[in-house]
């Protein structure tokens, strides 16, 4: 296995931080253009929500709509299988706290920091592997697939087979749903995260979902307690989760998206090593130059300090935004 991580830093850098794009680039014009992010850009369209989502708790039997709609859109057994939480990253922070502190953990990376830190703050060993070969034996082993930022795939196959026996394996398919890959099924030492925010352009009504055996669906359940999904994020998840044809016709769209951001990449002496249809993870020879060009022109990107030459760029939402870093590619 690879090298240890001791302690898990205090503030991890996400997407999304305007105020932080701002304060690096004050006289940037506005408004910024957001690609740091792996947002859908084009969100789902939400007709208006009854007052009664906001002005009432929400009952289990609604709770109960949304983990059927949940359990039909992800492959899951039944609603069982399901619980439902106010973004995958609360599931993130709170699966470690469910198992024996002091377990191997081996997290496949580099990807989302948060998987190895909230591992970490739960008390646990962590390693830092390169790939699944690497993290043969561990009690836990964390992939996500499709992976942020290169867009590798690791299927719920090879995961199971690389944990110890009686282990569990966890994968994280917050950015799955609009690329073509194997539909992961929980089962016995499998658990499968899955984003709503993110497919759906919907990331601040805040919904996630963690597919598993029942026994620990409601271990997740009783840690989160009661009323832990909002009445609009469940009334928005009942009505988007079963919407297979807006899914499939985003899947193409963004696509088409993806490919276009490619060859402006390419034409701008980039080379892209992976990503998703929602983001492209690319190489420059003067990384940090060209972030700089692109926030003094308002457009933020996600960078990563630990190898500068590398940019991650979401998809742009409309043509203004297409036309604005079309400009300073070239």
């Amino acid at each position: 296995m690879g090298s240890g991580v001791e302690e898990g830093p205090e503030v991890i850098p996400h997407g999304g931080d305007l105020g932080a794009a701002r304060r690096l680039f004050p006289a940037a014009p506005e408004p910024w253009i957001d690609l740091s992010t792996g947002i859908n850009p084009v969100p789902y369209p939400l007709p208006p929500f009854e007052a009664s989502a906001l002005h009432r708790l929400p009952s289990p039997d609604d709770l109960a709509r949304l983990k059927r709609a949940a359990a039909e859109a992800y492959g899951a057994p039944d609603a069982d299988h399901v619980a439902a939480a106010p973004g995958t990253q609360i599931l993130i922070e709170t699966l470690p706290r469910l198992i024996p502190r002091k377990t191997c953990v081996a997290v496949v990376g580099p990807t989302y920091a948060e998987h190895a830190a909230a591992w970490v703050r739960g008390g646990h060993v962590v390693e830092m592997v390169p790939d699944l070969a690497g993290a043969e034996g561990a009690d836990v082993v964390v992939a996500v697939s499709p992976n942020n930022p290169d867009g590798r795939v690791f299927s719920p196959q090879e995961l199971r087979r690389a944990v110890a026996p009686g282990g569990l394996a966890v994968l994280d398919q917050a950015f799955a749903d609009l690329e073509d890959t194997e539909p992961a099924v929980p089962g016995p030492g499998l658990v499968v995260l899955r984003s709503f925010g993110k497919t759906f352009g919907l990331a601040g009504l805040r919904l996630g979902f963690a597919l598993a055996e029942p026994a620990l669906v409601r271990r997740f359940e009783a840690a989160l307690g009661a009323w832990a999904v909002s009445g609009p994020a469940i009334a928005a998840g009942c009505l988007a989760l079963p919407d297979a044809g807006w899914r499939r016709e985003a899947a193409e769209a963004r696509g088409h998206d993806a490919a276009r951001l490619d060859r402006m990449i390419l034409r701008s002496s980039g080379r892209v090593i992976g990503g998703t249809v929602l983001f492209r993870t690319a190489v420059y020879e003067d990384g940090p130059g060209l972030f700089r060009r692109l926030g003094e022109a308002g457009i933020y990107v996600r960078r990563f300090p630990e190898r500068p030459d590398e940019l991650r760029f979401g998809l742009p939402p409309d043509k203004a935004a297409w036309c604005r870093i079309s400009r300073v590619l070239k």
